[in-house]
């Protein structure tokens, strides 16, 4: 029955009862029909209890009670665990974490958050093996003897030899550091675990520590046993340089690993293989002896070309001058770069142009729309030649490998310096004559289209040989102020809290006088490749000539034009001297206009 109907019966006194349930909400009438004097019992859904329906019923003389709520027990059931929740899961995670003391995953961590995430193999399938690595002998004998300490420890240890604890691989990334590490988990035939630094570390306090204790605890259950884990530098970086001090999770974890490395255990069988390309940043701890005992560089040479069809007039040889200090993962990007290019060509084999053009485009970018702008051809062509002449007529500069007006990328025009020599030593002529060479752009335009018609081409050139001039002066000790180190260590530092730290000792005088050397070296330089332009302009229009026509000039094509109109023995063109070398080697290249001097380092 609605509530405007019971209320109309009540007004009419045929409510002769009520009863009321559920904090007043539901009301039970018995109402008298007058027409069959028989009464009724009939359900009220009420808003709530008014005090007005009170007042009523009083005044009409109606019976009413109200009466509580039947509870039932599953009501009462869900309100008491809902009461006791929170110490029934208080209690829970007090059982599980007393229970993982007893478990490989790490004291007082539930759920497994402490144990490794390190993949296991117990007979390593890496697929790899030293006859896969090409190029590092010297390494490779030295992890050869790390295999004969796995296999054959007594022969070691009945000399008193203690087996390395560990080998730590340095090099730019791509140069076969994890490469290496499959080769001797391979050739080693022993447990191997792999994990890379950064799974160490989790947002819970005591996770890193506990994750390096499990993963010993489980490498030495399977000694003798490798552990490789790849940019240690996640984990192992200096400590103490946080800026607010304090030790963080990162350091307890790598305390942890220093102490499971070189505790009180003595030899365990476990040897840990880390690699890193950032080595300067590591803790010096960490690169003490009787941790990573050995520590090499790795590159990989030659190794990628021989899965491919190549023609019968590549040589391996001439390809190794042409790609001084690629990595391996350079060295298979630029074969398969090739291969995709002689595929294009519909060529069954590669030649020499698909890997030519490959090297072009790996270090230059793409080749682009050719200059239709006469005017500006003209300007962009004089302007390489410039830089050509200027390098091969300054003793100590690198020969020219070529010149080109192809773009590529976002350069207009190349020039190409191939190194003649280790340039772990450069002399200060050898660093004066690159300041020429790069000058040489900017003279050519000067001299050729007069000082108001120098370009922004040359915006790049002005950038590096203004950085080598004050390295020269504040760096190497190479100007009038004489052998001083005038940069502060701690300015050059990797670590951007120790940059900050770095304070300005330098007083305004010495400032002044560093930018006077600066300005003088380049100065000097800039006279230098201007005195080339004039005294050999009838070489640099010929030289410009066939270069509009042909659009590349060899550097044979380039000396042997120059050398006509020079005295040849004054020419660096050291094609014949180029030697294949080993470590890091630079390939200076000249682009035009939007990048000027590129230096283009590959640490091989």
């Amino acid at each position: 029955m609605s509530y405007s109907r019971f209320l109309q019966y009540l007004d009419e006194d045929a409510v002769k009862k009520v009863d009321l349930f559920e904090n007043g909400t539901v009301a039970i009438t018995e109402i008298s029909n007058i027409a069959t004097n028989k009464v009724q019992r009939v359900k009220v859904q009420l808003p709530g209890l008014p005090q007005e329906l009170l007042r009523k019923l009083k005044d009409k003389n109606v019976d009413f009670a109200a009466h509580p709520m039947e509870v039932s027990p599953v009501s009462v059931f869900f309100d008491v665990l809902g009461n006791l929740a929170f110490p029934l899961l208080l209690l829970a995670s007090l059982f599980l974490r007393a229970s993982s003391m007893n478990t490989p995953g790490g004291p007082n961590l539930p759920f497994g958050l402490g144990r490794t995430k390190a993949k296991f193999q117990i007979e390593p399938n890496t697929g790899v093996t030293f006859n896969d690595v090409a190029g590092v002998d010297e390494a490779k004998q030295d992890f050869q003897e790390i295999v004969e300490f796995l296999q054959s420890p007594e022969k070691f240890s009945s000399l008193g030899a203690r087996i390395p604890k560990g080998v730590l691989l340095v090099g730019p990334p791509g140069t076969g550091k994890t490469l290496l590490a499959k080769a001797i988990a391979g050739e080693a035939g022993v447990p191997f675990f792999s994990l890379s630094g950064s799974e160490f570390i989790e947002m819970f306090v005591g996770v890193g520590a506990s994750r390096v204790r499990d993963l010993f605890n489980k490498a030495k259950a399977n000694s003798p046993c490798l552990v490789f884990i790849d940019e240690i530098d996640a984990v192992g970086r200096q400590r103490g340089t946080g800026i607010g001090g304090g030790n963080d999770e990162r350091e307890q974890t790598l305390n942890q690993l220093l102490t499971e490395m070189d505790g009180f255990s003595g030899d365990s069988g476990v040897i840990v293989i880390a690699a890193t390309n950032r080595p300067e940043i590591l803790d010096s701890a960490l690169l003490r002896p009787g941790r990573f005992d050995r520590q090499r560089e790795r590159t990989n040479l030659e190794v990628h070309s021989s899965n491919k069809k190549l023609d019968k007039d590549v040589s391996l040889s001439v390809l190794a001058m042409r790609t001084p200090g690629f990595s391996g993962a350079d060295l298979a990007n630029l074969m398969n770069e090739a291969a995709i290019l002689a595929g294009r060509r519909g060529k069954d084999k590669i030649t020499v142009t698909d890997i030519d053009d490959s090297i072009d485009r790996i270090v230059a970018g793409m080749e682009g729309t050719k200059m239709t702008d006469g005017k500006t051809k003209i300007l962009v062509a004089y302007h390489e030649i410039g830089h050509a002449i200027c390098a091969a007529l300054t003793p100590g500069h690198d020969p020219v490998q070529k010149v080109t007006l192809i773009p590529r990328g976002q350069a207009r025009g190349l020039t190409w310096f191939l190194p003649s020599k280790d340039p772990d030593l450069v002399s200060k002529q050898e660093i004066f004559a690159r300041i020429v060479g790069g000058l040489g752009g900017r003279a050519a335009e000067e001299v050729v289209f007069g000082e108001p018609e120098v370009t922004t081409g040359a915006a790049g050139d002005l950038q590096q040989i203004t950085q080598i001039a004050k390295q020269m002066v504040t760096t190497y000790g190479m100007s009038e102020i004489g052998p001083w180190s005038l940069m502060d260590p701690m300015v050059q530092s990797s670590h951007i809290v120790m940059r900050m730290l770095a304070r300005n000792s330098m007083s305004e005088k010495l400032a002044e006088d560093i930018d006077k050397s600066t300005k003088a070296i380049i100065d000097k330089a800039y006279e230098i490749a201007k005195t080339h332009i004039r005294n050999h302009r009838d070489a640099m229009d010929k030289l410009v000539e066939v270069l509009l026509e042909k659009e590349t000039l060899t550097g044979e094509e380039f000396g042997a034009i120059l050398s006509e109109f020079t005295n040849s023995t004054s020419i660096q063109n050291g094609r014949n001297n180029v030697q294949l070398v080993a470590r890091d080697v630079k390939c200076e290249i000249c682009v035009t206009p939007s990048v000027s001097l590129e230096k283009i380092t590959m640490n091989q």
